[in-house]
């Protein structure tokens, strides 16, 4: 049944899930066709999969097995001392627990067009699926499928660190750690750490921080060197070629096909080839004069400067280690800005390749859906016209891959990039 504003509101917790933020609330979940939600369940087994695959590519790039290349790219632009220490063989097989895609929702199905290993969203995420489901709901995931994948990856006991820099997610971390202490019959054992004072006790620290920022962060030093003894578990790895945008465009790249297929198998590789649109990695590097740049046909990048608007339905997007590189702060839609801040943006990608690759990605097309919401400033039910971006959270232990549960966000159909803002609606998801 729909929710009614007031009920909402007074299952709130004292405190906004995200600091300073606000979103629509809607009286109704959104429903996804049967079939997605299929694909959605499937999903998470074959992120995982690419997730290992990418992982060892970046490790045969290091020991001359692969293409010099493709570590060369991931390592661009980061501190030799991270590397060195990631590159630890205790840590060769450390992954992320929690995988977070983007998916676009388009008229074919759906687009990935980003993998999100630090995500936030998951207190809101579990709040709005306890909420819809106490409305009789069958939310995916379940009411409390989110702070269940949430433990099972982290168990009774972590510190979850925060940094200043993702101070907008603090209160939801908060709620999920208050909500799970509350839940369990030990003393409270889940505590949120400022990460730049450190001091955690647990085995198990949950790293809620990007690793651009660790200059920022000195207490940082002393969890890695808890790591590196093994008296810590730290989840993510300190791993900064696991968190680049770049792997979509490697996963296009004709010399690594062959890898993706055996790695992946084949099953695996083409579902995620229909999904992940077709993506460039922005070398400099001259090419012969007999060669062009697949599925552009140009022979130089530069070429892009002269696009028309219809030629330039591309998205140009900073890869990661940047504090550009989240919330579509180093996105460039180039359908949607004038030619020369287009032209602009290409150059730099170019002039920045050293310090770090830009990645590009053709635009993927999104359906138009309608979906109630209420009007914050009457109260009253009304209708958005919109675009959907689909974010659902998967959590791996010990191997196995769980769908905790999936947000909706709802932007006004002429918005181009599909983000979190104060005019988009946030909803759970069901099957309909």
């Amino acid at each position: 049944m729909p929710l009614t504003l007031e009920a909402l509101r007074s299952r709130l917790p004292g405190q906004p899930l995200f600091a300073e933020k606000d979103f629509l609330f809607s009286p109704e979940p959104f429903p996804l066709e049967p079939a997605l939600v299929e694909e959605l369940e499937k999903l998470g087994h074959r992120l995982h999969v690419f997730q290992r695959a990418c992982n060892e590519l970046y490790h045969r790039s290091l020991a001359g097995k692969a293409p010099a290349w493709v570590a060369a790219y991931l390592d661009a632009g980061k501190p030799g001392e991270l590397l060195d220490f990631a590159r630890q063989r205790q840590f060769r097989a450390a992954l992320p627990q929690v995988i977070r895609p983007d998916l676009l929702l388009t008229p074919e199905g759906f687009a990935i067009t980003e993998l999100d290993s630090v995500p936030g969203g998951i207190g809101l995420t579990g709040w709005l699926a306890e909420t819809y489901a106490a409305a009789g709901h069958d939310v995916l995931g379940g009411a409390g499928g989110m702070l269940a994948g949430f433990r099972s990856v982290l168990g009774d006991n972590a510190d979850i660190f925060v940094s200043e820099e993702a101070a907008t997610y603090r209160p939801e971390m908060e709620w999920c750690a208050d909500l799970m202490n509350r839940e369990s019959a030990a003393p409270p054992a889940w505590r949120v750490l400022r990460a730049e004072d450190g001091g955690g006790t647990a085995a198990v620290a949950y790293r809620f921080f990007e690793l651009f920022d660790l200059p920022n962060i000195p207490a940082a030093q002393a969890l890695m060197d808890a790591a590196a003894a093994g008296r810590v578990r730290v989840t993510p790895p300190f791993k900064p070629w696991m968190e680049e945008k770049l792997w979509l465009a490697l996963f296009w790249a004709r010399p690594l096909r062959e890898f993706w297929r055996r790695e992946l198998s084949e099953r695996h590789f083409l579902r995620l080839r229909d999904h992940i649109p077709m993506s460039w990695v922005l070398d400099p590097a001259p090419l012969p004069h007999h060669a062009v740049i697949p599925g552009l046909e140009i022979s130089d990048w530069r070429e892009m400067a002269e696009f028309s608007q219809k030629q330039r339905d591309l998205v140009l997007k900073v890869s990661g280690f940047s504090p550009l590189a989240w919330g579509s702060r180093g996105v460039v839609a180039g359908s949607d800005v004038p030619g020369a801040e287009w032209a602009a943006a290409v150059g730099h990608a170019l002039a920045e390749f050293p310090h770090g690759p830009r990645v590009l990605m053709r635009f993927a097309h999104t359906r138009v859906v309608e979906h109630p919401y209420f009007d914050p400033s009457t109260g009253g039910v009304r209708t958005m016209r919109g675009r959907v971006r689909l974010c659902p959270y998967y959590f791996v232990a010990e191997e196995k891959v769980r769908l905790g549960g999936v947000l909706a966000t709802i932007v006004p159909a002429d918005k181009k990039i599909v983000h979190g803002m104060r005019d988009a609606i946030l909803v759970p998801v069901v099957a309909g």
